[in-house]
């Protein structure tokens, strides 16, 4: 396993190599100076999208949702509470479907709100639906580490 990471910028998208062990200590942009992994959701478009989940290897949840939805409005609280809890493992990014259409209809949202997982640059799982921070925290995790690779015991 490589001891650093690609992480796209949340702000001008650039690729950035960070070392994993300083991902914690709040890694800023060589192009734009901006924090790579910031605590709270950012709002990403189809420009910017595939830096972060195909071409980037830290991991990013994405909710797909829009304006006009009820869940999606009430979920938003609990997905920003979830930023806070996972960063900086995991980065949390918003992408409003009606506003995109063309890339929620290239990863086949069919309802909103969804959660995506990505990490080394792949779909990890999704989910459907509303959750309270705590699910969206706890199944998150569940996704990752079941993604992780088993190491033999020596």
């Amino acid at each position: 396993m490589s001891d650093s990471l690609i992480v796209a910028c949340p702000h001008c998208h650039s690729r950035n190599r960070v070392p994993a062990a300083r991902l914690g200590d709040a890694p800023t942009c060589g192009r734009c100076g901006a924090h790579l992994r910031p605590d709270t959701p950012f709002a990403l478009d189809a420009g910017g999208f595939d830096a972060h989940a195909v071409r980037a290897d830290a991991a990013l949840l994405v909710d797909f949702w829009a304006p006009w939805c009820g869940p999606c409005r009430t979920m938003a609280p609990a997905f920003e509470a979830a930023a806070r809890a996972l960063a900086p493992e995991v980065a949390l990014a918003k992408v409003d479907t009606e506003a995109e259409a063309v890339l929620g209809g290239r990863l086949g949202i069919r309802s909103i709100p969804t959660l995506v997982l990505f990490a080394g640059g792949r779909e990890l799982a999704r989910q459907s639906g509303a959750m309270p921070a705590q699910a969206i925290v706890q199944w998150t995790r569940a996704q990752l580490q079941a993604a992780s690779p088993v190491r033999p015991n020596r």
